[in-house]
């Protein structure tokens, strides 16, 4: 069953450069996994700051693993450390 897979994130203003440069390091990365779909980037418009990533992939059990990767906890170690904050992270199932 297909799932998909909301990170949401807050970065302030003086770092949305540096945030981006790394989301593409992390999306060019994502691509090439088994099972990734599609993916999209949004940021709220009524709350600044805000930074909703969502990709869709084949089968949950894909997205584990490409959440598990070194590659890719790398990326996601250095977006941490920029934001200083954590990713909050859902996964949802189509019905």
């Amino acid at each position: 069953m297909a799932v998909k897979i909301i990170l949401t994130r807050t970065v302030p203003e003086d770092k949305v450069g540096a945030f981006l440069k790394l989301l593409v390091r992390l999306r060019t990365a994502t691509m090439g996994q088994p099972g990734y779909i599609a993916g999209e980037t949004l940021r709220r418009v009524d709350q600044p700051g805000e930074w909703v990533v969502i990709s869709k992939w084949q089968r949950r059990y894909q997205w584990d693993q490409w959440a598990l990767d070194p590659r890719r906890q790398a990326i996601q170690q250095e977006i941490e450390e920029l934001l200083g904050s954590p990713t909050e992270i859902a996964v949802y199932e189509y019905e």
